[in-house]
């Protein structure tokens, strides 16, 4: 079983326990209103989602890590590396992305676990290329992606919804 350790999270892969407080993530209209189309998902759609991020893992060796911090046990959202088909125009590629519940922002946490993450997808998975993807205005995710030592490579549109996103690169 796939799992990181930083100072203060767990990455590891989806339990049943999870889905309650994913789906109450996804279900927060300010955490949402950066993912696709903005909308909110339910506990079917959070539920269908975690089990193609296990199918994911199973299939390509790489998925989306639970973010369980250390101190308290409570999952925090995720983060992880996926293959980005909703943005045709950059594959092949693999892309790091991380999303976590508001209680969780501000203090770190996206920084700390990408990194982990990173690093995994870099030393366990000999990637030599990794981007990440932010709508246009999600200042925030984009410092995360700076502080990975990311470089915005193009600015385009995510095909299934019109709206603008940014692509970063890292390549070693």
């Amino acid at each position: 079983m796939t799992s990181l350790r930083t100072p203060r999270l767990t990455l590891r892969r989806w339990r049943e326990d999870d889905l309650e407080p994913m789906a109450a993530i996804n279900a927060d209209p300010e955490v949402m209103r950066w993912i696709a189309d903005g909308a909110v998902r339910d506990r079917e759609q959070t539920a269908a989602k975690i089990a193609g991020w296990e199918r994911e893992w199973d299939e390509r060796g790489v998925g989306l890590f639970a973010v369980e911090v250390r101190e308290t046990g409570r999952l925090a959202g995720f983060a992880g590396l996926s293959v980005p088909g909703y943005l045709p125009e950059i594959l092949p590629a693999v892309e790091i992305g991380w999303r976590l519940g508001q209680p969780f922002w501000g203090r770190g946490i996206a920084t700390e676990a990408a990194r982990a993450v990173l690093h995994f997808g870099l030393r366990d998975r000999g990637l030599a290329r990794v981007v990440s993807v932010h709508k246009v205005g999600n200042d925030a995710s984009e410092a995360v992606m700076r502080k990975l030592g990311m470089r915005r490579e193009r600015r385009t549109v995510d095909p299934a919804n019109g709206r603008p996103v940014c692509v970063h690169v890292l390549e070693t």
